[in-house]
């Protein structure tokens, strides 16, 4: 019998779960630990945000679900790995060994390192469900008394879509409210372009996002480094090319939500060959740690290196079905291990992505998500809002049921050409 341990459960994680649930021996054990019991569908937060969702509904209590599914669960956090030893310890003296771990925890927000920054300070956030509710409060507050509004992403984020999309979101509420003329809107942005969105752009997302922007009145900024932030005041670094400082600019704002950079949790930062210096976990092609071959690692928590120097630090995303990718590798790989054979999947890293813009939105299809592609498109219009509110509907059915992938969805993605594994020929 193999013991599985997974650490997470998030988007990467639950789905893990599911995945790892179906290429296991009847005999083999899966346990998932997490710190919160309930699956909050993060893509859905910009909403929460505004107010156009509750909490409750896009929220899954995960221990029915996994009850069901044969999962063991245990929902404390962790407080350190061994991966030596092959132990992970909880904050409630307990431990789980493990013959195999998958790390999917996500990342810790790295708001500390900005002063001022975040939630706890004079920014709001969408990365988390409480950070959503939190700015959704405090936006009905700022519309009683309308101000300059600044949102973004800062220096080291990798997360660049949400920025976006909550921008967009915002400008249709105030629009629907009929205050957006008392609020002046500033995008500022760690990125060297508009629409670099950490990937060097996806097709002409440089020039769609720019329209939007400029249709919406909305001003930016890029190559912006955010060096501190005040009641009502946000000192922002314009940096050249030779990494200068430009200029430096105090902009003022009566509400702003700014992306934070990300690293990695901290039971896991320090571990030598385990995670880079960021704390992020290293892995080969087939989503398996080198040093400890019994480690595999799935989702934001992953270590990519950045796409090339910029001017200001840009991260790389890990985008939704990027993430299933790397799911359905570790899962196929694991299960091949648990029967003797060498681990021989590699996800192939495709991105297919929504970004909702209130009334209307962007998508793109990234093959792989990673340059140089073999699909590079993306497009615009109504149709993409739909989309997503279908998505979300869709997913969140998905994961209450159990499920990861229906056999109609693997059919639809196959006749499109989106694959989540590589075609490997094998020596």
């Amino acid at each position: 019998m193999a013991e599985i341990v997974i650490m997470g459960a998030g988007l990467g994680g639950v789905i893990m779960a599911y995945e790892m649930k179906d290429q296991m021996r009847p005999e083999d054990r899966l346990t998932v630990v997490t710190r919160d019991p309930i699956y909050h569908f993060v893509p859905s937060n910009p909403w929460v945000a505004v107010g156009w969702r509750t909490r409750e509904s896009v929220e899954i209590d995960l221990a029915p679900t996994f009850s069901r599914r044969g999962i063991n669960f245990k929902p404390v956090p962790v407080s350190g790995v061994d991966p030596q030893a092959k132990r992970v310890d909880l904050e409630d003296g307990s431990s789980l060994n493990y013959d195999y771990l998958i790390i999917a925890t996500g990342p810790e927000l790295a708001f500390d390192e900005i002063e001022g920054f975040g939630p706890h300070g004079f920014t709001q956030s969408v990365c988390h469900i409480e950070h959503a509710e939190k700015a959704q409060v405090d936006f009905e507050e700022f519309c009683k008394n309308p101000a300059p509004v600044i949102t973004g992403a800062v220096q080291g984020a990798s997360c660049y879509g949400p920025a976006y999309e909550f921008t967009f979101i915002l400008e249709t509420e105030l629009r629907r409210r009929k205050i957006r003329d008392r609020v002046p809107m500033t995008f500022v942005t760690s990125e060297p372009y508009i629409g670099h969105i950490g990937l060097d752009g996806v097709g002409d997302t440089k020039g769609l996002l720019e329209s939007e922007l400029r249709e919406k009145h909305i001003k930016w900024m890029t190559s912006s480094r955010v060096k501190s932030v005040e009641s009502g005041k946000m000192i922002v670094e314009e940096i050249a090319e030779d990494g200068a400082i430009k200029k430096t600019h105090e902009l003022p704002f009566g509400y702003s939500m700014m992306i934070p950079a990300f690293r990695g949790i901290k039971p896991l930062r320090g571990i030598d060959g385990l995670v880079n210096p960021r704390g992020f976990v290293i892995v080969d092609k087939h989503q398996q740690n080198p040093t400890y071959p019994e480690v595999f690692a799935v989702g934001v928590c992953v270590a990519i290196p950045p796409m090339g120097p910029t001017p200001v630090p840009c991260g790389v995303p890990k985008t939704g079905f990027m993430i299933e990718s790397m799911v359905t590798a570790t899962a196929r790989n694991i299960g091949e291990i648990l029967r003797g054979r060498a681990p021989r999947f590699q996800g192939t890293w495709n991105a297919v992505c929504l970004a909702d813009f209130g009334d209307s939105g962007v998508a793109f299809v990234a093959q792989p998500q990673i340059p140089p592609r073999n699909v590079n498109w993306s497009a615009s219009g109504r149709w993409v809002h739909a989309a997503k509110i279908g998505f979300e509907k869709y997913f969140l059915r998905k994961m209450r049921k159990g499920e990861s992938e229906p056999f109609y969805e693997s059919a639809a993605l196959n006749m499109l050409g989106i694959g989540k594994l590589k075609n490997i020929i094998q020596d």
